[in-house]
């Protein structure tokens, strides 16, 4: 089978995260670095990274690489690749992309370039001038970062961190992808108590569930590449039937809680859709109040930049830091520097991810001791 380079796109933060992943899901020439991860395999690895990556935002089938400076040298790259054994006659191929730290910084003029250049392939090798666009979608995608060009087609369609059970979110969602990092931070594995205070539309919990249980996140979804010709359906076929065959069954402690009723009810019906309704309990309360939980807090509080303002959201991380039970590993993301000094306590350890554009941090409470530092507010 041949062997291709694929370029899997994470949130910052989690780059790390998502190449232990694919690592354990046996590709090859596993490579991290910023805001993506590279790796290499047949066109089953394709099915295999859409299906099962909790991590990785989408997956690109690298078609070539090349230095450019100038729009001649990315004009000549491009058509210089093999674009005839991935793209029929009648696809539709759009371009996107985008450029950081490159001389070739218009994004527009880049596109039109690529394009151009594809177009141009294709006429050499089918012979015909015009192309309709009007069958099945390939979307092109090109990065140039640092004057290197990447460019592939987009095997996912929708971002993988859509995993098809939350159509509808509250007014601050967190990414499914980011969600499911935090929990590999926290080492969360299913066999101890999991509780998010504050669901919302119920994602941490609902990827607690599907990680605990190994359900694959893509099983709910379809993906671009199911459609092109030459991806066999064969590949798909094999890699559904082992993410099914890899569900584990068991009883798990997964809680859920918020003071909205109606976050509590959007939250159930996600967890509904996502086929994991029976194993996590949802329940209306208030975490401002004490309340005894001896096991794994993973939570996205109101951050004060989308929900409310920085003064609410401050006096409730206060009320937080009060409430929670003292023998609980606790793992908050905020956005707020000055979290720490709000909670009550320092953090053992913290991690700087991104929630979209809103640079974040992990705070990690799960030593006695390191809880039991007071961090003096501002007055």
């Amino acid at each position: 089978m041949e062997t291709y380079r694929y370029v899997a796109p994470c949130l910052f933060g989690i780059e790390g995260v998502a190449a232990d992943e694919l690592r354990r899901l046996g590709f090859s020439d596993v490579r991290a670095a910023d805001g993506r991860v590279t790796f290499s395999g047949g066109l089953d690895a394709l099915a295999r990274a859409n299906l099962c990556s909790r991590y990785c935002e989408r997956v690109i089938l690298e078609v070539t690489r090349f230095p450019a400076t100038t729009f001649t040298q990315l004009f000549d790259g491009v058509k210089a690749a093999p674009w005839a054994q991935f793209i029929p006659k009648d696809a539709a191929f759009p371009v996107d992309g985008y450029s950081v730290r490159s001389q070739l910084s218009s994004i527009p003029d880049c596109q039109k370039i690529v394009k151009k250049a594809i177009v141009t392939a294709l006429q050499t090798k089918y012979g015909i001038e015009w192309f309709s666009e009007t069958g099945t979608m390939y979307r092109v995608r090109f990065s140039i970062l640092k004057d290197e060009v990447s460019i592939g087609l987009d095997t996912s369609g929708e971002g993988l961190h859509k995993r098809g059970y939350r159509e509808i979110g509250n007014i601050a969602p967190l990414r499914e992808t980011l969600a499911c990092a935090m929990l590999d931070l926290a080492h969360y594995r299913g066999r101890d108590a999991f509780l998010d205070p504050f669901c919302g539309s119920g994602t941490i919990a609902i990827e607690a569930a599907l990680k605990a249980s190994n359900h694959a996140p893509g099983l709910n979804r379809r993906f671009a590449a199911q459609s092109w010709a030459f991806v066999p359906e064969k590949v798909w076929v094999d890699a559904r039937t082992e993410a099914l065959d890899s569900i584990y069954t068991g009883t798990y402690d997964i809680e859920a809680r918020d003071i909205d009723p109606a976050c509590v009810e959007l939250a159930k019906e996600n967890a509904r859709k996502a086929g994991v309704a029976e194993m996590v309990r949802f329940s209306i309360a208030d975490a401002a109040k004490p309340f005894a939980f001896d096991g794994t807090i993973v939570t996205n509080p109101p951050y004060g930049e989308r929900m409310g303002d920085l003064t609410q959201a401050r006096r409730l991380y206060a009320a937080f830091g009060k409430a929670v039970d003292p023998r609980a590993r606790v793992y908050v993301l905020s956005s707020d520097e000055d979290f720490e000094r709000y909670y009550g306590r320092r953090a053992a350890k913290k991690r700087k991810l991104y929630n979209g554009m809103i640079k974040c941090c992990l705070y990690m409470y799960f030593d006695e001791a390191d809880k039991s530092r007071p961090v003096r507010r501002k007055v």
